[in-house]
């Protein structure tokens, strides 16, 4: 980029911060920055700069990059939350490609800003990474990069197994749990005991819990990481490092088509309002017919698509538009309401504040937009000896039921710690929380055998296969068996 290009970028970019705050966004102070193509790649995969290093990410990135290579996708901007946001511009892009890109930012970084599932997030959490990853670095140098690489291989097949509703919980020590564990059912001293004790009898010691956990632990992660018996102290931090870059990385994962519309609605609108050429005009819709056009894949939706034409419908609804097959506004309960008027700005601010991609839908994806958006469901028949997708369902209220249950867990199988001491040989008891959908058990093997190496135990998971009730075990020599339900 030429000396000039980049001042007329800057000039560009105080323009549209300028005309998104009179439209009354409010994002983060927001630093730019031109990098070629392959950094946006890089970024894309490790998700954060200076993420700890893993195959993984590296085959990521090769998969966008051939990806884009042969035209079949393309990134053009990257903009992690953080405080001020970090955003970066492909370099290779047009001036109006700039423009366009710059305004999709500033409406991501007013939703990082504003909506309350990400107030809980770290806003330095680049830096934190940073700390992350020359922490593994250094236990490659102690341990050899081969033996920490295998263990995080391990700790990654389970990085979804943990409890969305957790916060961010440090690990106890291992003088804690012992200090923890001599002091259950000790009788605690207070200034009112000779209230209490009115007979001079302290309270007899509470027996020890017959089962533990007492409740079922949805925290797979947590559980392994603070109760893994044979685990060392720098395998239960790299537990802890996956686990908590998980939870930094959970709003993103639960406000996805939320998240994408309202950048997408604020980038048209931002853009509409600048004194383009024509030419400019006539790109600008190209980009943003190519951003917004239906997924042309049945197995997934365009989740810019989705959640624009939603929130262009709240608006019109708020704003007082009537169309034919509108039905008639309600309350959370249900309950008829008068049709507001004038309201639709105020309105998708406060869905940007409030909801996630769940209730974004339960409450504002409606017949109409079901038909609109051409959505149904579908399944796998054999049709004249052939297998063939073929339409299952087209009814509105289970077409949304059914994009909603897809988000259940991020589509992850809920699993749950039933028992850490199975049987009294302290083996480790896994339930799966079946819904219909069953696990696929060659996988389901291999997770087994990883959760075996961080318990150091066998383990037993039961879920459902062919409408019964079945209990997988992985054995300490780490053979998988069925056993007794």
């Amino acid at each position: 980029m030429s000396l000039s290009e980049r001042n007329e970028l800057e000039r560009w970019i105080e323009i549209i911060w300028d005309q998104a705050r009179e439209f009354g966004l409010d994002p983060y102070p927001t630093h730019f920055e031109v990098v070629p193509q392959h950094v946006i790649y890089e970024l894309g995969a490790y998700g954060l700069p200076a993420r700890f290093s893993h195959w993984t990410f590296g085959r990521d990135y090769h998969r966008q990059k051939t990806s884009y290579e042969y035209g079949m996708s393309k990134i053009y901007e990257i903009v992690f939350n953080t405080d001020p946001c970090q955003a970066f511009l492909v370099e290779d892009n047009s001036m109006l490609s700039h423009k366009f890109v710059a305004a999709h930012v500033l409406g991501h970084c007013h939703f990082f800003k504003h909506n309350s599932y990400f107030q809980h997030t770290n806003r330095r959490m680049i830096e934190q990474m940073r700390v992350h990853a020359e922490r593994i670095a250094e236990y490659e140098k102690q341990f050899g990069w081969r033996e920490v690489e295998n263990f995080l291989d391990t700790v990654m097949t389970i990085e979804m197994h943990f409890d969305p509703s957790s916060p961010l919980v440090k690990r106890k020590s291992a003088e804690q749990h012992e200090s923890d564990r001599l002091r259950e059912g000790q009788p605690t001293n207070t200034d009112y005991d000779d209230i209490w004790n009115v007979a001079g009898r302290p309270d007899r010691p509470k027996p020890r819990a017959r089962k533990f956990p007492e409740e079922p632990e949805r925290d797979l992660m947590r559980f392994l990481m603070e109760y893994g018996r044979d685990l060392e102290e720098w395998q239960r931090d790299i537990i802890e490092i996956v686990r908590g870059e998980m939870l930094y990385f959970l709003p993103q994962m639960r406000t996805k088509i939320m998240n994408e519309g309202f950048a997408s609605y604020w980038h048209e609108k931002i853009l509409e309002s600048l004194d383009l050429t024509s030419a400019e005009h006539w790109e600008f819709r190209r980009l943003h017919s190519s951003v917004l056009s239906p997924s042309g894949s049945r197995a997934q939706i365009n989740p810019y698509y989705v959640g624009f034409q939603i929130l262009k419908d709240i608006v019109r609804r708020w704003d007082g538009v009537i169309e034919v097959g509108d039905d008639e506004e309600t309350d959370w309960m249900g309950r008829a309401i008068a049709r507001p008027t004038g309201e639709g700005r105020a309105k998708i601010f406060s869905v940007c504040e409030e909801d996630n991609d769940v209730t974004f839908l339960r409450r504002y994806l409606t017949d109409s937009l079901v038909k609109k958006l051409d959505l149904y469901t579908y399944k796998l028949e054999e049709v004249d000896g052939e297998k063939m997708w073929v339409v299952q369902d087209t009814d509105w209220r289970r077409v949304r039921d059914s994009m909603v249950d897809s988000m259940t867990n991020f589509g992850q199988p809920i699993l749950t710690v039933e028992d850490g001491d199975y049987q009294r040989h302290g083996e480790l008891y896994l339930k799966h929380a079946y819904d219909g959908k069953r696990l696929d058990l060659e996988y389901t093997e291999r997770v087994l055998k990883n959760v075996h190496r961080l318990w150091g135990r066998p383990v037993y998971l039961e879920t459902v296969a062919d409408d019964k009730a079945i209990v997988l075990k992985c054995d300490d020599n780490g053979e998988i068996s069925q056993v007794a339900a």
